[in-house]
């Protein structure tokens, strides 16, 4: 079930019937993806952030970090990047969710395995995998992406990065242990005010990101990876990675570019690199999350993955020959 039917439903009837933009167009399909995505992300962050908030108000960040900051067994880290497995939202959904992260205290280096892990893996992704190329490829993918969000976040986190965050997300941490006696009235009342903070302080990055992805979801063409990064060219894999970067889907939907490319003689780990890039490497991802990230983070964030991933990439071709 998808919750958002309605938002996509109105974003079709604004773009198409009120704007009389011809259907399938490239122009279409850009204004009707920004108008679907911008309430999406902004509704979406709205209600992670009033949870958080609420959750905050009885659980100190203390409690949540001792939670997820098991350094000697890296235990936050898998605990991290199995929660995205289950939470399986784009790359722009689930930077709301990070800020919830480090907010509560929660290690860098283990909110990064989250961040990694949501997009990039998810049931309906897998599913798709299944059907289309047999279980073997799908658990390849399903276990490497965990292995990338898994060892991203522990380099992140042993580099000690933290202040490479933006210091108002600092300044903004409720670490006080009286919180816990709030009446519910108040935890309410400083639920809607984090709410009010944080959206007014992402909202323009969350439009320009959502923009940016809107043109290029209309105006890329996919299909010049097979001219490419055919079997032949040894640095096939590198170049689907990034040009994977610039697109902007969710694993679902990439999953049918995949079968096309896979059609056309793409060796199968190179698909799955490309794959990996567009939904944990987004622009989109890279403009929002630096309002919260400072520009080294951010960078270093891009390299784990991209070289991460690109591993991942090579090593599929090897397997599976």
């Amino acid at each position: 079930m998808n919750l958002f039917a309605p938002l996509e439903g109105l974003a079709d009837w604004l773009t198409y019937g009120v704007l009389n933009i011809a259907e399938g167009s490239r122009l279409g399909e850009s204004v009707a993806f920004f108008l679907y995505d911008v309430p999406k992300i902004l509704l979406l962050l709205a209600v992670v952030v009033f949870a958080v908030a609420i959750v905050r108000s009885y659980f100190p960040p203390e409690r949540t970090r001792a939670l997820l900051s098991d350094s000697r067994l890296y235990v936050g880290n898998v605990a991290a990047a199995s929660l995205g497995v289950v939470t399986p939202f784009c790359s722009c959904s689930a930077v709301p969710l990070f800020i919830g992260f480090v907010e509560s205290g929660v290690p860098l280096g283990v909110t990064f395995s989250f961040l990694i892990a949501s997009p990039m893996v998810n049931e309906v992704a897998v599913i798709l995998l299944l059907g289309m190329f047999g279980w073997k490829i799908a658990l390849l993918y399903t276990v490497s992406g965990l292995a990338v969000a898994i060892v991203g976040g522990i380099v992140l986190g042993r580099l000690n990065l933290e202040h490479q965050v933006e210091d108002y997300v600092w300044e903004m941490r409720m670490g006080e242990a009286h919180v816990e006696r709030m009446t519910r009235a108040e935890r309410y009342a400083y639920a809607r005010g984090y709410v009010r903070e944080i959206v007014g302080k992402v909202w323009p990055y969350v439009l320009v990101g959502i923009g940016i992805g809107a043109v290029m979801h209309g105006y890329i063409p996919t299909d010049a990876l097979a001219r490419y990064a055919d079997s032949g060219n040894p640095l096939a894999v590198p170049l689907a990675v990034l040009f994977g970067i610039p697109l902007y889907a969710n694993a679902a939907g990439v999953v049918p570019i995949v079968s096309v490319l896979v059609d056309k003689g793409v060796a199968m780990g190179t698909v799955l690199a490309f794959m990996m890039a567009v939904v944990a490497l987004s622009v989109p991802e890279f403009v929002i999350l630096r309002k919260v990230a400072k520009p080294k983070l951010l960078g270093i964030f891009i390299t784990i993955n991209f070289f991460t991933i690109t591993a991942i990439g090579y090593m599929f071709n090897w397997v599976l020959g």
